[in-house]
């Protein structure tokens, strides 16, 4: 950013007509990429000012302005070079972490194979972690409560699944974990609490639920290194049947609109350059967003403190689509998973990686927007596989090639039934 006469500088170039770069320089994880160190505004939930005070925050410019949508791209998908000293960042979000006994099981064998004991789930997640690593901030959706170490641990209907889960994510890179789901309330306040204690322990901050009032009301906002403030917000449709305790309404958060609102609202008071939505929600094994979905996210992304919409529980993937400038995810379908009768469906997956580009102070918009597709290997191992790396590995046998292809034609469809390849969309 320039100092002195900085905002002449911006009028300048919007006046000038030139784009937004749609096309930045990503992180090739294949060439070792590079990783922002990644700095917690404060411990464990990073808050922003003292109720009462005020954040110095650059005013934005509404959506639908100027400056208020990503700039479109030229007809071969390029644009101009964005403004010198201008920063980036790059979100990578993630399907569902859903820890079936199958995968807990064979957590165990390759903990054993390793000569150790207990559950290893970092074979599992070394397809990906690559790419998890190479970004400025990495997010789970993690959608089973935790149950102590040494368990005992449930599957479905009501999950209490291994902690060590948490080691895996860690070592691949990831920096947060959403915790609101269907599932958020399946072992009542007490599982709410240990899971919260458990990723506090992982060093992994998180949003979605909460151990109080006071906790619920602190915004997730995390610093990168070059100083952009991420916040991250995370919303659920309802808990199986389980309800939200009157006395604890903080316990877990349920989709309300005003209520997204008035939070990513005050994520901005507190200085967050971007807000990220999680929003659970969605029909089960359907691949087309319901009337639901794409009511709220119109609603959502009309609202100049919403950036980008980060959407789970389909179990499938869903498709990618522009609106008002910025971009919904409606489902990155499972991230981990093995369900007691798989299909392909819920094996596949997609990693959404966002780069967010400033085109004015403090004002960032989606620039470079990429889909990694995914697949949950389920023999002879339960590995997780990004798709276009294994395709490419020469080790790869023919057979297993054929069917990554297959899978990623599959996932390419699903992503771009709305259109989303035309709007700039990169299949990575």
């Amino acid at each position: 950013m320039p100092d002195g006469g900085s905002g002449v500088g911006w009028v300048r170039w919007f006046a000038a007509g030139l784009g937004l770069a749609l096309v930045l320089s990503g992180c090739d994880p294949a060439s070792g990429g590079h990783r922002h160190t990644v700095l917690s505004s404060a411990p464990a939930r990073s808050a922003g000012p003292p109720s009462g005070s005020s954040a110095s925050v650059p005013a934005r410019p509404a959506a639908g302005s100027p400056s208020g949508g990503a700039a479109s791209a030229t007809p071969g998908g390029t644009a101009a070079a964005p403004p010198a000293g201008a920063r980036t960042v790059t979100v990578l979000g993630s399907g569902d972490v859903l820890v079936h006994p199958a995968l807990w099981q064979q957590a165990a064998a390759d903990a054993r194979a390793g000569g150790g004991s207990g559950y290893d789930f970092g074979p599992i997640f070394a397809g990906v972690a690559p790419i998890t690593r190479a970004v400025d901030l990495a997010t789970c959706e993690l959608e089973t409560p935790l149950a102590p170490p040494q368990g005992p641990f449930a599957g479905w209907p009501d999950f209490d699944a291994p902690p060590q889960v948490l080691t895996a994510l860690t070592g691949a890179g990831y920096d947060t974990c959403t915790t609101a789901s269907n599932h958020t309330l399946d072992q009542g306040y007490a599982g709410v609490r240990r899971t919260l204690d458990e990723l506090d322990a992982a060093g992994l901050q998180h949003t979605g639920s909460a151990r109080s009032a006071d906790e619920a009301a602190r915004p997730l906002i995390r610093t990168t290194g070059n100083g952009v403030r991420i916040a991250q917000l995370a919303y659920a449709f309802g808990f199986n049947g389980h309800s939200v305790p009157a006395a604890q309404p903080w316990l877990a958060n349920t989709i309300d609109v005003p209520a997204i609102l008035a939070a990513a609202h005050r994520a901005r008071q507190a200085g967050a350059d971007i807000v990220v939505l999680s929003m659970h929600w969605g029909l089960e094994y359907h691949h087309d967003p319901s009337a639901e979905q794409a009511a709220l996210a119109e609603e959502l992304l009309a609202s100049p403190d919403v950036d980008l919409i980060l959407g789970a529980h389909a179990h499938v993937v869903q498709p990618f689509q522009r609106l008002h400038g910025k971009w919904v995810v409606y489902c990155m379908g499972n991230q981990i998973s093995r369900h007691e009768v798989p299909t392909t469906d819920s094996r596949e997956g997609v990693m959404p990686r966002v780069t967010f580009t400033e085109v004015a102070p403090h004002h960032f918009v989606a620039g470079r927007v990429e889909a990694i597709p995914t697949l949950m290997e389920i023999a002879p191992r339960l590995r997780l596989v990004a798709l276009r790396p294994a395709i490419a590995d020469p080790q790869t046998s023919d057979t297993a090639r054929a069917g990554y292809r297959a899978a990623l034609a599959r996932i390419t469809g699903h992503l771009n039934s709305l259109g989303a390849r035309q709007d700039g969309l990169i299949i990575s």
